[in-house]
């Protein structure tokens, strides 16, 4: 089972990522990319969904045209987890 990120963890997390902020009512984390077009943004998006489903983890997602908004947290863990970090990570490595 998927631990819980600690609450020093949860913190460094956002400390170290400071494009991702904390989701309002949940322990999740919300970041907004933006890209030239939709073209861009949709190629974004299935790059990771291709990782995601390699790692089977999925993060909710919101597009319009050229920006799409992303909301990270783990449900079997109930909040935010190592999963959560390492789909940051990804998407931070594809910001443009």
């Amino acid at each position: 089972m998927v631990q819980k990120l600690s609450p020093e963890a949860r913190a460094q997390f956002f400390s170290d990522h400071p494009e991702w902020k904390e989701a309002e009512g949940k322990d999740a984390a919300q970041t907004t990319l933006q890209f030239k077009d939709f073209n861009e943004a949709w190629g974004f998006m299935s790059r990771v969904a291709l990782y995601a489903d390699k790692h089977d983890h999925h993060p909710e997602w919101f597009n319009v045209y050229n920006r799409v908004e992303v909301t990270l947290t783990t449900h079997d863990a109930d909040g935010l987890s190592e999963r959560d970090v390492a789909m940051a990570e990804f998407l931070d490595s594809l910001r443009s």
